[in-house]
């Protein structure tokens, strides 16, 4: 049952007088308060569910001093990964009974305008996936008591943050490579604005230019699938000899679109070129592309995430902390490998 258009709203103060109780035996009623018999309890939420009660969450923080609010704030991606991180967010936080407030940061740096959103709505901590958080914005944070954890994301001041190891899965990668006879190696990346795939980047490149293995060829692909198709065709017009053996694209949006490319100008995956990505995203699992790639682990990104934020609204003095997770190999028909698989030892 709903309030009728122009009933006067069902408050705690209503609710206290129909039950014949006062508002604090009411709230405390309300939130499971042991101290109140399970009779009275009963009886006050069959009241307020008969009268669509509904908590005022503002009065409620001005009490508490908590909202109950996560604020989750995003920036533009392109790249389907942040669509999964998303979905594993959601589910997560449902299962705790948390609550998010979604924040559009827009592009670049998350700047003083959407700390001050934060501060406005008083969310009890913030959390920060395919945004990146300034120097600026984290102290407007920290000064007033806003927990903040970064996911999928490099740690700043006044931020945690969980990540997967990148480098060491771009280290992974290439040594794959090298086991399967590869010896000429193209990079596709996302740009110097990316700290993930720059991690990527350096641990491919330490891993696999050795003993006679280098990168031949870079390409900034701006993490979306256009980018990748542009570095297909520029990698199809080399000439044969200068062309590298495989791809390295610092996630599988770009990877797939530069097989797409490869193949429409007549080369083959992986008989001519081979392709790898990152990030294990679900079409790059798709028959057409079945990629082999380096899987981020993101329930256990997420749990840590959330973990860390609880612990840092229950005791804001506590101290940040950076966690790299470890993630592993998925090996699909992409990329020509060695014939009992593997990777190659340092």
């Amino acid at each position: 049952m709903t309030d009728a258009p122009g009933k006067p709203r069902t408050t705690i103060v209503t609710l206290s007088r129909s039950a014949g109780v006062s508002t604090s035996t009411v709230s405390r009623a309300l939130k499971g308060d042991p101290s109140i018999s399970p009779a009275m309890r009963a009886r006050i939420v069959a009241l307020a569910a008969e009268a669509g009660y509904m908590p005022n969450i503002m009065a409620r923080t001005l009490s508490s001093g908590r909202s109950g609010l996560i604020g989750l704030v995003l920036g533009p991606a392109t790249n389907p990964f942040y669509a999964m991180l998303l979905e594993e967010l959601v589910r997560q936080a449902a299962a705790k009974q948390q609550r998010f407030m979604i924040i559009h940061a827009g592009a670049g740096p998350i700047e003083d305008s959407t700390a001050e959103a934060l501060l406005h709505y008083r969310v009890d901590g913030c959390l920060i996936t395919s945004a990146d958080l300034s120097s600026r914005a984290a102290d407007v944070c920290a000064r007033n008591g806003v927990p903040v954890v970064m996911i999928n994301r490099i740690p700043r001041e006044h931020a945690s943050a969980v990540s997967c190891d990148n480098a060491e899965g771009g280290a992974s990668l290439a040594r794959f490579l090298r086991a399967g006879g590869h010896r000429r190696a193209g990079i596709l990346h996302s740009g110097a604005g990316s700290s993930n795939g720059i991690e990527r980047e350096r641990g491919f490149t330490e891993a696999f230019d050795k003993d006679g293995a280098r990168t031949v060829f870079r390409y900034d692909a701006r993490s979306v699938y256009e980018g990748g198709y542009a570095a297909g065709e520029a990698i199809v017009a080399m000439p044969a000899n200068k062309r590298p053996d495989c791809l390295f694209a610092v996630s599988d949006i770009i990877g797939m679109g530069a097989m797409d490319a490869i193949r429409a100008k007549g080369l083959r995956v992986p008989e001519d070129i081979s392709v790898v990505g990152f990030d294990c995203i679900p079409d790059g699992a798709r028959p057409h592309y079945a990629i082999t790639t380096f899987r981020q682990p993101v329930a256990a990104m997420v749990r840590r995430g959330l973990d860390l934020l609880a612990a840092r609204i229950g005791e804001p003095k506590l101290p940040d902390e950076s966690v790299l997770l470890r993630g592993e190999i998925v090996i699909r028909t992409s990329a020509r490998q060695a014939a009992g698989g593997g990777e190659v030892a340092d």
